[in-house]
């Protein structure tokens, strides 16, 4: 495989140029196609409750079902990487997510689609913690920066386009449509990965599966990673809760607005292309207690805009939530650097555990409180969450004035990487 540093000649440089493009672009791919799917059943809230007669909670379960199955197997996801290697398994969960999500069109009610839901998001963690894994090992440490930007440049821009094309061809075709289209997209991709990554070079298996369960088992009683993963949980929760039962609302009269004019609302997620990047100066100059504390503040103030009765202004408040939730998952994840001094690549693991099972429950508790006290209600508890998230933080964040904050992250990408 050629590499820019290793070209020796025009020909040579131009072939090395041609081959870290490719590269590149097989992760942007990775991270759209991991993401594709995740909440793409969030526009069509609405339209599922009305077919299958079902509350609003109920429906909220095809979300919470494919973030459970995240949950349930990250913290396996890079042991399994570790063993068998990162391009494999990639491609195999690539697989293993465009089949059920296939499959949902076959789907004869909502409990059959909550499963193949729930079996797509199974497969997820395989690729996020492969490609972080994958970059780790095969990027220099200048370029590992530029492929992680990349990266998640495609992890925002799939999470975008999934809801964006479900709203759209849910409106035009049906639900079943947005369930083909996403799945065979995920399948070329596949495809597309296939041959524009590269197998691994650097990758050394590693074939202890019980150190990581004890690695597992030993950060449970480590306070100030539980902390950390609190302050995760309350992240996911906020966002999911906040863009799943504000479909309900703006379907609702006086807004009215179908499921293509709910997907296109998610276009506020494209912020997150602009404001990841820009958060680490920021976490970096404020620390990352007062970073969480006053992204928290600022989303809450977002999800308090969405009780205003113009439709730009709730659309505004949604882009101010969504901004600061990202602050404060940029500062969450790279403090597990801190909260861990060792193993973190367990420790990131339960993280993302932890995120995920907050999403779950986003999509699911505020639904008996969306029945009783409608969008305020549900705005009243998403602000209560992010409380605790600032709270927990400021209490309990110590972070070590010798340890920048670049160095932190680049360590936790390192251990991420098994």
């Amino acid at each position: 495989m050629y590499r820019a540093e290793y070209a020796s000649g025009p020909a040579e440089a131009v072939l090395a140029q041609k081959s870290d493009t490719l590269r590149l672009a097989g992760v942007a791919l990775l991270g759209v196609c991991a993401f594709l799917d995740l909440y793409a059943s969030q526009p069509l809230l609405p339209l599922l409750a009305h077919l299958y007669k079902v509350s609003p909670g109920q429906a909220g379960l095809t979300v919470s079902a494919t973030t459970l199955g995240v949950a349930a197997c990250a913290p396996f996801a890079g042991m399994i990487a570790d063993r068998l290697g990162r391009k494999p398994v990639m491609l195999v969960c690539l697989i293993g997510v465009s089949i059920p999500t296939l499959l949902a069109i076959t789907a004869p009610s909502l409990d059959a689609l909550i499963l193949w839901r729930f079996i797509a998001g199974v497969f997820m963690p395989g690729i996020i913690a492969g490609a972080l894994a994958y970059i780790t090992e095969e990027w220099s440490l200048e370029g590992a920066s530029t492929a992680v930007a990349t990266y998640v440049t495609g992890s925002v821009l799939g999470g975008f386009v999934g809801r964006l094309l479900s709203g759209l061809l849910a409106e035009h075709f049906g639900w079943r449509a947005s369930f083909i289209v996403l799945g065979m997209m995920t399948l070329f991709g596949t495809i597309a990965v296939a041959k524009w990554l590269p197998d691994s070079e650097n990758f050394v298996p590693q074939l202890s599966w019980r150190r990581g369960c004890a690695d597992m088992l030993e950060h449970f009683h480590n306070p100030l990673l539980m902390a950390t993963c609190v302050v995760g949980f309350s992240v996911l929760f906020s966002l999911v809760a906040t863009f799943t039962y504000i479909t309900f609302h703006l379907a609702a009269p006086p807004y009215l607005l179908g499921p293509g004019a709910q997907g296109a609302l998610f276009m506020v997620y494209l912020l997150g292309i602009y404001i990841t990047p820009k958060s680490g100066k920021w976490i970096s100059k404020f620390g990352r207690r007062r970073a969480v504390t006053a992204a928290a503040a600022f989303s809450s103030c977002g999800v308090l805009l969405t009780l205003s009765g113009p439709l730009w202004l709730i659309i505004a408040g949604l882009a101010i939530c969504s901004s600061g939730v990202f602050i404060c998952q940029a500062a969450a994840s790279s403090f597990i650097g801190v909260a861990a001094s060792r193993a973190r690549s367990a420790a990131s693991g339960l993280y993302v555990t932890f995120y995920y099972v907050g999403g779950s429950v986003g999509a699911a508790a505020p639904g008996g409180i969306w029945a009783h006290y409608g969008w305020p209600g549900c705005v009243a508890l998403i602000v209560s969450i992010q409380v605790v998230a600032a709270t927990v933080a400021f209490l309990f964040w110590k972070e070590p004035a010798n340890i920048s904050n670049t160095e932190i992250m680049s360590e936790t990408l390192a251990e991420t990487a098994g």
